[in-house]
Order: structure tokens, then C-alpha cells, then sequence
């Protein structure tokens, strides 16, 4: 009896081509030796705009993209969560924050890097925050203060738009991408 170890895993050469499958219209890399075809779907990320006594929760970003911009709390669903889940975890990790979420504030599209953002309304749950692995820096900002030039993405902008539009509503309805804005442009460097 031979053990796992000693039995020679099989080579196979694997190779796609991008053709469109059948019953399909769009081009897909398809493998050309067993024909599984190799899906790109956009990924869903999953944020909150936290308020704690009229401040709004900012993270500085220790990582690319955008290193050294303030965002909201935000990041990929991993699987097997829900999206409030993600929205948590995503707080937790980036700001050391405990939240409740309260709505869903704004579902946005953002094509042009293959992403759909979905951003909570949310409060802390106990005062304390700290910079988790991924942030330079957090700060809970008063409106005023609020470093609007050095926003690391578009969609933080209209998260935080959005959310003073509704601030103080008990139900709203979610808002989606501004009117023209299909996602598909860089935010401005500024100095």
C-alpha cells in the first residue's frame, strides 16, 4: 500500500483562450483542455459612514491605493457573511470601532474597477476607536473639519454627501451613484 505522499500528483497543462461560450455573448477565458469557463464578477464592498456624538468616523489609509487619504471604514465582503457583517468587520478591523448599523444608506456601481459599494448608516457602539493594521490614523471629524481635499475616493465623497442629506431621518430610501457619475474616473491628487 503506498502512502498519499508517494503517489506522483498528475501534470496537466491548462490553458485558457478568451472566446465566448455557448449560450453566452460575452468573451470569457475558457479552458480549452476541460472547457470550464473562468467568470470575473465584480466584487462587493461593504462600509459605513459611523457617526459618535455628531463626528463622523475617518480612517487614514496605511495601504495602496490612495496610502495616506482619509476613507470611511470600508472593504470586500469575505464569504460566508452578510453584507452588515462585512460593514462590522470592516469597521473593526480598519478603526478598532464596534458599531450598529441602521440602514442601508447608498448602493453605488463603480464599473470602471469592477465593484458595487454598499454603505451603511451606523453609529459606535462603545467610544473607543483606535488605527487597526490597515489605517495610518482614525479621527472622529466634526462636519467642518472634515479634510474634503485629501478624501482618498469619489464614492467616500458621496457616502458622506449623502449621509448629511438624510441626517436626522429615521428611514430613507438608499441612494445610488450621482446623477453622471458612472464611477469610471480617478479621484483628483491634491497637494
Amino acid at each position: 500500500m503506498a502512502w498519499r505522499s508517494e503517489i506522483p500528483e498528475p501534470k496537466v497543462d491548462v490553458s485558457f483562450t478568451e472566446r465566448v461560450p455557448e449560450g453566452d455573448d460575452v468573451a470569457r477565458d475558457v479552458c480549452d483542455t476541460c472547457g470550464f469557463i473562468h467568470y470575473v464578477n465584480p466584487k462587493i464592498v461593504v462600509g459605513s459612514v459611523v457617526e459618535h456624538e455628531g463626528k463622523i468616523l475617518l480612517c487614514r489609509r496605511a495601504i495602496e491605493p490612495r496610502k495616506g487619504y482619509w476613507t470611511l471604514p470600508a472593504g470586500y465582503m469575505e464569504k460566508g457573511e452578510t453584507t452588515e457583517e462585512g460593514a462590522k468587520r470592516e469597521a473593526h478591523e480598519e478603526a478598532l470601532a464596534h458599531i450598529r448599523i441602521h440602514d442601508l444608506l447608498a448602493i453605488y456601481n463603480i464599473p470602471r474597477i469592477s465593484q458595487v459599494q454598499l454603505m451603511y448608516r451606523a453609529s459606535l457602539s462603545v467610544p473607543e476607536i483606535g488605527a487597526g493594521p490597515e489605517s495610518l490614523e482614525v479621527a472622529l471629524y466634526d462636519w467642518d473639519d472634515i479634510p474634503w481635499d485629501e478624501l482618498a475616493f469619489p464614492s467616500v465623497h458621496w457616502a458622506l454627501t449623502h449621509y448629511r442629506a438624510v441626517q436626522g431621518q429615521e428611514r430613507i430610501v438608499p441612494f445610488g451613484n450621482p446623477p453622471g457619475e458612472r464611477g469610471n474616473r480617478m479621484p483628483l491628487k491634491s497637494g
